[in-house]
């Protein structure tokens, strides 16, 4: 394995015969996201609102627009696997037989987050699978339960504030799109929500910094999974959010990356269009009323033409 560093980020490959390997432990069958075509998913979403005829009488305006914070609102799948990558390389985290820092590229990375939630079970069920490392915190193998707990919060703690530092460090744009739909939504009298099943304060650390803080205190409901007891794909986010809107379900859109949130907003009885991301190209969106590669070709009148035509049908 080699490693290099560029533009403080460090990228890896492994060898062709250890990504299989992890891969195939999965059981899961990728394809190319480079076959998705960005135009015309845009296109064939268009096309659904010409085909569509609209009946004003009996259409709902959207009221509420609720956005999803990680891959939605920021593509923060690939921050989180650099900062595990820097973790891994300040730990000189090594699993045997290699003898340089462990590295996840983006290919093996997607899997995995896709598969396992949580960065202690990512990293809990990567050294199960791949061997238990030496470091600079136990210089042999951890053995004992106590030690491998020891090791996984370490790096997790130290993983986690470089990530802050990510954020925090003005390098990070929004996902195109996502600020101009916000404004435009509050300017046209709707109401805008933010809805995240990550902890409150890495929310508010993104929000703050990506939105800015006269955006983020205008917010008419801001939720993280903190506040409910159970995380998506439960619907208890959507539908506390629904009742602090005062708005019902029917006139609120969701904006989500994942079938999780998805299947979060639609068992809240709220619809819901997709913005995908490369690490999530590939799931199943069947519910989704449209779904785009981005939100930068797409304008407030699509999305309210979207859920009026989905509550006049």
């Amino acid at each position: 394995m080699a490693a290099a560093m560029v533009s403080n980020t460090i990228f890896l490959r492994y060898p062709p015969t250890t990504v299989h390997n992890h891969t195939s432990l999965f059981s899961l069958h990728k394809t190319n996201p480079s076959t998705h075509s960005y135009s015309s998913s845009i296109t064939t979403s268009r096309s659904l609102l010409r085909s569509v005829s609209i009946c004003s009488a009996t259409s709902r305006a959207m009221e509420a627009l609720i956005f999803d914070c990680d891959g939605v609102i920021l593509e923060s799948e690939d921050l989180h696997r650099q900062a595990y990558n820097f973790a891994f390389a300040h730990f000189n985290v090594c699993c045997p037989p290699f003898t340089q820092p462990l590295n996840w590229d983006t290919e093996f990375y997607d899997v995995l987050q896709n598969q396992i939630g949580g960065g202690k079970p990512k990293m809990r069920w990567y050294f199960k699978e791949n061997g238990w490392p030496t470091s600079t915190i136990f210089s042999s193998p951890p053995e004992s339960d106590t030690d491998r707990a020891t090791l996984i919060d370490t790096l997790q703690d130290w993983k986690t504030e470089k990530y802050k530092d990510i954020i925090k460090s003005g390098t990070v744009e929004p996902r195109p799109g996502v600020l101009r739909l916000m404004d435009e939504a509050r300017a046209s009298g709707k109401k805008v929500a933010v809805c995240s099943a990550a902890t409150k304060s890495s929310v508010v650390l993104c929000l703050e910094n990506l939105i800015g803080m006269e955006r983020f205190q205008s917010l008419d409901c801001f939720l993280a999974g903190d506040d409910v007891k159970e995380k998506k794909p439960d619907p208890s986010i959507y539908i506390t959010a629904s009742k602090k809107l005062g708005v019902s379900e029917k006139a609120c859109l969701v904006v989500e990356d994942s079938v999780i949130g998805l299947q979060a907003a639609t068992k809240a009885g709220m619809s819901c269009v997709i913005t995908y991301t490369s690490s999530t190209a590939e799931q199943d969106f069947t519910d989704a009323i449209a779904k785009f590669p981005d939100l930068s070709d797409v304008k407030l009148k699509d999305l309210e033409e979207l859920l009026e035509n989905v509550v006049a049908a």
